[in-house]
């Protein structure tokens, strides 16, 4: 594994150090073009960063949505996989293609189409509700819930692609079983399938949580930069809106590395949690 090591290290410790040493120096546009020299602040930006109310509300607001999103997708993912398991060769293949190509589909066209079909004015799915010109952008709820609705979209093929591959590797002997005793579809996931694939669901729940919680274009196109007055802010976006529309560069690094802890702590419980269930077994 040496090489990978040297690979990923050159790619990602360089670039993690660089974040790190800026988001302790006074580094705004002033130090970019080289009319004021740097100058170290230490703790300073992460203190004036933790002062500011804005940070704690979009930070609440990105854990809610990262949240709802990861239990969107994954009730998605894993309703599908069963459902892949019920019926027959080619209604399979069509969801499969239909599925891997939402899944394919880059982040900003995926985003453009949505935004399209919810549009005020054009918009089929509101001629088709009848809510005339509602702007589903507008309010900072209906905006959210929008974007949840495409990251869903395009999150949920790999769940249900991994899932389903879960399930076809349990016995089938064990699922005759439930169904010889009366079990229904949803008592067979939560009693049997669910903890057969813990692993796998620990896997994909952690993958959810990692991309989600960084989510940036979905919400930068679909909601115009963050929403009406940053309504719509989540932490990777509020960033990128210090660094560079505001040329705080210190402030943007110090919210990248507040998230590179945050996921580096996701990720320490995904492997205690990898440890814990390797003991059992």
């Amino acid at each position: 594994m040496a090489p990978a090591l040297v690979v990923l290290t050159a790619l990602l410790a360089y670039p993690v150090y660089q974040l790190g040493l800026i988001s302790l120096l006074e580094y705004t546009q002033a130090q970019v073009s080289g009319g004021e020299p740097t100058t170290f602040r230490g703790l300073g930006n992460y203190a004036e960063l933790f002062g500011d109310p804005q940070f704690w509300d979009v930070l609440l607001a990105t854990v809610v949505f990262a949240a709802a999103c990861v239990l969107g997708t994954l009730a998605v993912g894993c309703s599908l996989a069963v459902l892949l398991t019920r019926i027959r060769a080619v209604p399979r293949l069509l969801l499969m293609l239909a599925a891997l190509g939402a899944w394919a589909t880059p982040a900003v066209t995926g985003s453009t189409v949505w935004v399209f079909l919810f549009d005020a004015e054009s918009g089929p799915v509101n001629r088709v509700l009848g809510l005339g010109d509602h702007s589903w952008t507008y309010g900072r709820y209906s905006a959210f819930f929008l974007v949840f609705l495409e990251v869903v979209w395009c999150s949920f093929p790999l769940v249900m692609v991994t899932t389903y591959a879960g399930i076809r590797a349990i016995p089938g002997e064990v699922l005759e079983a439930a169904a010889l005793d009366g079990a229904s579809v949803p008592r067979t996931w939560r009693s049997v399938m669910a903890p057969m694939l813990r692993p796998v669901l620990i896997v994909v729940t952690i993958q959810s949580v990692i991309w989600d919680f960084k989510i940036f274009t979905q919400i930068y196109v679909m909601t115009g930069g963050g929403g009406i007055a940053g309504q719509n802010l989540v932490l990777n976006v509020y960033a990128y809106q210090k660094a560079f529309a505001s040329s705080q560069y210190s402030l943007g690094s110090a919210i990248g590395v507040v998230m590179l802890l945050i996921l580096l702590g996701v990720t320490l419980v995904y492997l205690r949690l990898l440890r814990r269930r390797g003991a059992e077994l």
